[in-house]
């Protein structure tokens, strides 16, 4: 007689013990809270789009909780607060331009603006984090060939999809039509600078 092998389950995740929805400007953030038995002492948090998700202690007081979720909540809208008084409304409808023309309008971030404090990078997208969607371009390409400029922008908006440089990133970002060519003028930029093209995006 034949045994049947025995049917594994695939645990299903932990549905939100709390949720909260709070005011950010135009936005409404959500918060999560899950409880999570790994915790012993400390919470975790993060900023996904609109959701705080926040793993709590199964041992930490519902006092304490509401406590730390004000303080995550506080530094969340602070920072959003910044960022929004220093976005780039110009940069922004260029970002949205390039978002509906090459990502089908499917990305979502929070604020775009040019910087003057970015010497070594030409971008950067933040994941995570009270500054989670919020980008930043140096503002030192201003004057570089549109395409280039456009090509450093959507880099950046393809980092909402792939936070990192893997295959499906590049894969995602070659939907922009001048990648290649953008690439050449940045590998000579950094060439004459003698910089690793890599290291500026």
């Amino acid at each position: 007689m034949h045994r049947q092998p025995a049917m594994t389950r695939t645990p299903h995740p932990a549905r939100p013990e709390i949720v909260r929805h709070v005011a950010d400007g135009p936005h409404t953030l959500t918060v999560e809270v899950v409880r999570d038995r790994r915790l012993r002492t400390s919470a975790r948090w993060t900023l996904n789009g609109e959701t705080i998700q926040v793993r709590a202690p199964v041992t930490l007081p519902r006092k304490k909780l509401d406590e730390l979720l004000d303080k995550i909540i506080a530094r969340v809208l602070k920072e959003r607060d910044r960022a929004r008084r220093h976005n780039d409304a110009d940069l922004e409808r260029r970002a949205r331009r390039i978002n509906r023309a090459y990502f089908a309008g499917e990305l979502g971030w929070h604020s775009i603006r040019w910087v003057d404090n970015m010497q070594h990078r030409l971008g950067s997208c933040s994941s995570g984090g009270s500054t989670d969607g919020d980008i930043r371009i140096s503002d030192r390409i201003r004057e570089w060939p549109d395409y280039v400029v456009d090509y450093v922008i959507a880099h950046e908006l393809a980092h909402r999809r792939h936070p990192n440089h893997s295959a499906d990133f590049w894969a995602y970002l070659a939907r922009y039509p001048h990648t290649e060519r953008a690439r050449g003028f940045i590998e000579g930029f950094a060439y004459a600078q003698r910089a690793d093209p890599d290291d500026l995006l």
